[in-house]
């Protein structure tokens, strides 16, 4: 009984630091790399997606033709839920957010597989993975540059 009376004297008088998802669900993801949840409209905190040649998933059906790295973050979200904590809001009316499926960061995801480059103000560890896809010369760092727009 008195632990029983300590577990609920915790539970309506110490608050707890859980922070709520500013947006939450199933999203559809746009060809310039940006998400759409509930009507907003999301760019991924800390990276700039550039525009890649457009690839085709030929094994799904109906066909998903879109840039690479958009499929590649398409791929990677794949069915899962997506949880996303706003940093800014736009003049646009979109968001600057930090995104996560299955509690993997989606940011990170897109830097560690070289579809992505870090923002100047981007945390210390997406500007690592940036470095690291450059050498290991994956997603966009293995284009020739000649290729890569302007």
């Amino acid at each position: 009984m008195r632990m029983t009376c300590s577990i609920l004297f915790l539970l309506l008088f110490c608050p707890f630091n859980i922070a709520a998802a500013d947006f939450e669900g199933f999203p559809f993801v746009n060809d310039d790399g940006t998400l759409r949840i509930h009507h907003a409209t999301i760019h991924l905190y800390g990276i700039l997606i550039p525009p890649t040649d457009e690839s085709c998933r030929m094994y799904v059906r109906p066909v998903d033709c879109a840039p690479r790295a958009v499929l590649a973050l398409k791929f990677n979200i794949g069915s899962s839920f997506v949880k996303c904590h706003r940093k800014t809001r736009n003049e646009d009316g979109s968001y600057v957010a930090q995104c996560t499926a299955d509690d993997n960061d989606l940011s990170a995801m897109l830097l560690r597989q070289g579809w992505a480059a870090a923002l100047p103000d981007a945390p210390y560890e997406y500007k690592v993975l940036e470095k690291i896809a450059r050498t290991r010369g994956i997603g966009i760092w293995g284009i020739p540059l000649d290729r890569l727009p302007d």
